[in-house]
Formats: structure tokens, sequence, C-alpha cells
């Protein structure tokens, strides 16, 4: 009976230390996978690999805009269609913006169009201007940059899903810090990623035209008639005449004592002649 006690004391510890050495070898794997993990989804050859695999899913995206500029006899008139035909592609207008230069008036427009009805929109304002200052057609294509950030943002969930199951298995506090603070910087990686391929996505299904279209106008000088000259002369007369009485009452101490200087002097003369 002592032998078997004295066994099991034995046996106890040597059981209790292989468990923890294996607990510590499942964290120990754990955190070695989610380093694997990150180096992996840095790497070239997972970006390639995910870039083929979206490759044969995705279509083909592109970016399309347009400058148009003109002249135009009437403005609202020209308006008027510009409105039409964006209703008729099912678009909008973004911004409306009119200015008066010195021989000029601007109206400036950015539309959005559907991408399908985008070249629809271009033909049909082209067959009413007989001239265009400035026409300018651009396409870009953004099908590449669209599948690495699909691809970026696939790998960076993943490893978010794999950071979580690790937090989980959080065992002190240290440990649950350091890991949210991963976490942290994949999820602002991941709405990064998002913001730009909302941003790509927006400007592939509404392509941009903008539109400056304006009118030359002469300003002439308007003449005077004879009438009209005459009555300001006579304007500016009374206004003379009435800077003149004005300037009298500023110095109306100067003319009483003038006259009072005067009549004294006056009066000293005769007498003087008298004697």
């Amino acid at each position: 009976m002592k032998m078997l006690i004295y066994l099991f004391a034995l046996v106890l510890p040597l059981a209790c230390s292989q468990n923890k050495s294996i607990s510590d070898t499942e964290t120990y794997n754990d955190n070695y996978e989610i380093q694997e993990m990150v180096e992996e989804s840095h790497s070239p050859s997972f970006q390639n690999s995910t870039t083929e695999d979206s490759d044969h899913s995705i279509e083909q995206k592109i970016i399309k805009e347009s400058y148009l500029e003109f002249e135009t006899k009437d403005l609202d008139h020209t308006y008027a269609q510009l409105s039409r035909f964006i209703s008729q592609t099912k678009g909008y207008i973004q911004d409306d913006n009119a200015t008066k230069g010195y021989n000029r008036i601007t109206r400036s427009l950015v539309i959005r169009v559907p991408n399908t009805h985008f070249q629809t929109a271009i033909d049909s304002i082209s067959n009413t201007v007989k001239y265009f200052d400035t026409k300018r057609i651009s396409s870009k294509d953004v099908t590449e940059e669209f599948i690495d950030i699909e691809a970026r943002l696939k790998a960076k969930k993943t490893l978010e899903l794999r950071y979580l199951e690790l937090l989980a298995k959080a065992k002190t506090v240290k440990e649950m810090l350091e890991i949210e603070k991963e976490l942290s910087s994949i999820r602002e990686d991941i709405e990064a990623n998002q913001g730009r391929l909302k941003y790509l996505s927006n400007k592939v299904s509404l392509s941009t035209i903008h539109i400056v279209f304006y009118k030359t106008i002469v300003e002439s000088k308007v003449t005077e008639s004879y009438g009209s000259k005459m009555w300001m002369a006579i304007k500016s007369g009374f206004n003379a005449l009435s800077l003149f009485i004005l300037g009298l009452l500023h110095i109306w101490p100067f003319i009483i004592v003038a006259g009072i200087s005067g009549y004294f002097f006056k009066r000293w003369l005769q007498n003087k002649s008298k004697k």
C-alpha cells in the first residue's frame, strides 16, 4: 500500500507538467499559425494565387469620363436639351454652376449617368452641337486594382477570424491586449479597403460627364441725348450753388467780423474828412 502511494506521488507531478506542456504547445501553435498567416497574406505568391482565383469570377471594370465645352446662342434652350438627355439616360446633375465674365456668360454641369448609357448621352449631346471647343473622352481600366483590393479584403477578413479565435483562447490580460491591438489594425485595413472598393464601384457604375457651355455677349456703351446733357448741366450748377452756400455758412463768423470792421473803418474815414 505504501508502495502504491509513493508511485502515485511520483506520477502526479509528471502528468501535470505534461498537460502544461501540451497547453503551451497549443498556444505556441496558434501563435505560429497566426504569424504564418500574416506573412503569407503579404507574400506575392499568396496575392497572385488569390488574384488568379478571383480573376475568373470578376468582370472588367472601366471608369469612363468626358469633358465637353462649346458655345451656344441660347443658354436656357441648351440647358433644357441637356436636361432631357440626362433624363432619357437615367442620369442626374451632380453640380450646376453659372458665372458671368467680361463678355461671356458660362454654365458648368457635372453629370452622372449609368455606365451602360454613357455613349448614348455623348452621342445625343454631340448631335445638337455644331462645333466643340473641347471634346475629351477617357476610359480607365481598374479591373486589376479591383481584384487586388478584393483579394486583400478577403485575406484581412480571414486573418480577423483567426485572431478572434485566438482572443477567445487568451488567458492573460496582456495576451488579450496584444491581440486586440492587432485586431484594431486589421479592422482599419478592412475599412480602408472597403472604402476604396466602394469608391471604385461608384465610379465604374456611374460615368462622369463635365459640360461647359457659354454665350458670348457684346457690351455697348449707352449714348446720352442732348436733353439729358442739359439736365445734367443744370444739376451740376445747382450742386455748385449748394456747395457755395455751404461754404459761406462755414465762414459766417468771419463775414460778420469783416462787416463790423468795414462799418467802423468807414465811420473813421468820414470823421477824418470832416476835420
